[in-house]
């Protein structure tokens, strides 16, 4: 026992100690912490408010029970589905008391705009986002979110067709953004905009993506604070001079792309088509990676640690 240590015999559990609580519901769950554990005493209930509790709120585990339709939003989400996220939002930010620093969608959880929005409004000191798919988010949506975020640092998402919206909304609001991982195909108009909105961006991930090799050369010329750039298990793709139309993939990095990339303090690659499962995956899914037909998890990994869940 530490010297000045003082030993108290408890008979019952809402007489222990509130820092011995909270250490204990560190090992719970956020659906474990949301299952009534408020409920059972006053003690309790300051135990389970505690900011250390909330600092990552981490939904990774929950994602919806859906199916896939032909038109937009191209998913229909079974309604005790959607209940049930709107249910442990509701608890969390009731219990978080606005206290969550990161917050961590998982790929497949569709969130509605509604369910973004009250999230937003009630964690508003958020200074990293793991966004979900876009299916249910609307414009509307994501840039009240935005705005309402103004520490943002990091933001991992899906990729977005019409980004300068989305971008232009961080670079107004959220002086202090650095990080960027966008999960899936990355061109030349999404390269265009990041150098326009978010010139000083010091970190990007394009990991398992199509990248085509025009757009990686200009963030390479028009990103000057870049530091880290990770292209793993990504494949580049350029067009035929004499077939404008025909695709053509490129799995090695030529010297241009190489000498550009030296200022960089880290440029992380594999284009192993032949021996990684990461790099066949992505071509075989086209550069869309279909993450629900991989183990669970996987969406989560990125060789840049901060990024890593």
């Amino acid at each position: 026992m530490e010297e000045g240590y003082e030993c108290r015999r408890v008979s019952r559990w809402e007489e222990l100690d509130t820092d011995i609580l909270v250490r204990i519901f560190q090992k719970f769950s956020i659906f474990e912490l949301t299952s009534g554990l408020a409920h059972v005493c006053s003690g309790w209930r300051a135990a389970c408010c505690d900011p250390i509790l909330w600092k990552t709120l981490d939904l990774s585990h929950m994602r919806s029970s859906f199916i896939k339709i032909p038109l937009e939003p191209y998913v229909y989400v079974e309604r005790r589905s959607d209940e049930a996220l709107t249910r442990i939002l509701k608890l969390s930010m009731n219990l978080s008391g606005g206290n969550t620093r990161t917050l961590v969608f998982h790929f497949n959880l569709f969130l509605s705009d509604d369910q973004l929005t009250y999230t937003a409004e009630r964690c508003p000191g958020l200074r990293r986002v793991v966004l979900p798919a876009w299916n249910r988010i609307k414009k509307t949506g994501i840039c009240k979110a935005i705005r309402i975020w103004k520490d943002l640092e990091s933001l991992t998402m899906p990729s977005i067709a019409n980004p300068p919206y989305l971008l232009t909304e961080i670079a107004k609001n959220c002086s202090n953004f650095k990080e960027l991982k966008i999960m899936g195909p990355f061109e030349i108009f999404f390269a265009n905009t990041l150098i326009t909105h978010l010139p000083n961006l010091k970190t990007l991930s394009l990991r398992c993506s199509a990248i085509k090799r025009e757009a990686l050369i200009k963030i390479l010329d028009g990103l000057p604070d870049l530091e880290v750039l990770n292209i793993s298990h990504s494949y580049l793709v350029e067009y035929s001079v004499w077939q404008p139309q025909q695709k053509v993939i490129v799995r090695e990095l030529d010297e241009t792309i190489l000498e550009k990339a030296s200022r960089l303090k880290r440029f992380l690659t594999c284009m192993e088509h032949e021996t990684c499962v990461m790099c066949q995956r992505t071509e075989n899914d086209e550069g869309i990676v279909r993450w629900y037909k991989y183990e669970e998890g996987e969406w989560k990994v990125d060789e840049v640690s901060s990024l890593h869940l």
